[in-house]
């Protein structure tokens, strides 16, 4: 009988924590063929760049450790709350970590001035409730501002993926491609770091002065290097339009071929 009532007892205070709160960022809880209760990995919101759905990843993840990493009788708590217990320097670390592990790199995914404001208002009202010695930490650790920010972040992405995705569609099918008015799009930048992913790795003739491209199958060295005087070699060497070779004759075009 004891044990029926605690069992019970249990239960209820774990609804009663989950009405306060948030969910987890990182798990998602479905329902399984059997009627039973599982937990997956939440899935990426469509239509995101790499780096924001890297950047998802990376938050969901230090939020979950930071918020509800532990779990005692039905009270989940993370690392916040372990490091808030100590009186002052606690206080201090969690205001470090939120901001560095979260907050700060929310901000990467070029997120608007509003949304980081609320992500900063998060934190101090976790910060100021963990100035109450005890109760503070309690309350704390049952607000999850972490949890908080990266449902804010995941909310917003989401947004951001569904708006690329239609002004895809609309491209493809004729239209103008304008399914938001310049004031969200302003604020939403769909298709954010799509740019990033492609990686900056094209290099301009301008840029070099002196570069070596091979003809054949040459070494590592053997492209860094430049061609000894008189070697008969396999590289084309770009010099800058202008320049006067041996014969006195000018280069008016951009390369200069060595003789085999």
């Amino acid at each position: 009988m004891t044990s029926y009532l605690q069992k019970a007892g249990t239960k209820l205070f774990e609804q009663h924590l989950e009405q306060y709160q948030p969910q987890d960022p990182l798990y998602e809880s479905y329902t399984d063929n059997r009627g039973r209760q599982r937990r997956r990995k939440r899935a990426i919101p469509p239509g995101l760049s790499a780096r924001d759905a890297k950047i998802l990843k990376s938050v969901q993840r230090r939020a979950h450790y930071l918020d509800k990493g532990f779990s005692i009788c039905g009270f989940r708590f993370g690392w916040t709350f372990i490091i808030g217990i100590v009186p002052g320097a606690g206080d201090v670390a969690d205001i470090a970590l939120s901001y560095f592990l979260v907050t700060r790199k929310a901000r990467q995914a070029e997120l608007p001035g509003w949304l980081v404001r609320r992500m900063l208002v998060n934190n101090a009202v976790s910060t100021l409730s963990g100035l109450v010695p005890v109760a503070g930490d309690v309350v704390m650790a049952v607000f999850k501002a972490n949890s908080r920010n990266a449902a804010l972040l995941e909310e917003f992405l989401r947004i951001r993926g569904e708006e690329f995705l239609r002004l895809q569609a609309e491209k493809e099918q004729g239209g103008s491609g304008s399914a938001v008015p310049g004031k969200d799009a302003h604020q939403v930048k769909p298709g954010a770091g799509m740019s990033d992913d492609a990686g900056d790795t094209a290099v301009t003739a301008p840029q070099a002065k002196s570069k070596f491209v091979s003809w054949g199958r040459a070494t590592r060295k053997d492209k860094q290097r430049a061609p000894t005087p008189g070697e008969k070699g396999r590289f084309v060497e770009d010099v800058e339009p202008g320049v006067a070779g041996k014969s006195g004759d000018v280069d008016s075009g951009a390369t200069k071929v060595q003789s085999r």
